[in-house]
């Protein structure tokens, strides 16, 4: 008796968001390395936290497949993109890697729909959340380095940021917990 309770289509599309978590796992593990080399600790540690949250992203859908008797495709991961070339070009990068993410999201949920499978649309609202707060917090993040001078940002205003971002928080706050005295 086949259990699989995924189409064919829904699986492949879970598999490949898989791959893309791991990626961007990758990009974020990348960078972090990068910042360390270049003497940005709290940088490095802020993109090593969310190396391993983006890892966490990527086993949500391994163990939904599983819950759902689909079968797990792992595949080799793309390398990342090269080394950013400073610390605004970097988070430009992870901007464009979480708003890329968030499209590819976008069709395993228009697919859900599109096939009429509840439990995996239902699933992916967690994404679509979670991606509402990615983008935020990475224009919150490029925001402050263009007020530390963008690209051409000072030496201290750098340490500054490296300094504020070891200790910057994972979560954005979502809009949906916003009231009004409490915005």
């Amino acid at each position: 008796m086949d259990t699989n309770r995924l189409s064919k289509t829904i699986e492949a599309a879970l598999n490949a968001q898989m791959t893309r978590e791991a990626h961007a796992s990758q990009i974020y593990l990348s960078y972090a390395c990068w910042a360390d080399k270049k003497g940005y600790g709290g940088i490095a540690n802020f993109l090593f936290r969310h190396a391993e949250e983006e890892r966490n992203h990527m086993m949500k859908i391994v163990q939904y497949i599983l819950q759902r008797s689909g079968t797990v495709k792992v595949v080799a991961i793309p390398a990342p993109d090269s080394d950013p070339t400073n610390v605004n070009d970097c988070f430009e990068k992870v901007f464009k890697s979480e708003i890329e993410n968030t499209a590819e999201i976008y069709k395993v949920v228009n697919l859900s729909h599109d096939e009429r499978d509840w439990a995996t649309w239902n699933f992916m609202q967690w994404f679509v959340k979670e991606q509402i707060e990615e983008e935020a917090l990475a224009l919150k993040l490029l925001a402050k380095i263009e007020i530390a001078g963008g690209k051409g940002a000072s030496g201290d205003a750098l340490y500054n940021l490296d300094r504020d971002l070891g200790v910057t928080p994972d979560e954005e706050k979502s809009a949906e917990d916003a009231t009004a005295a409490n915005p």
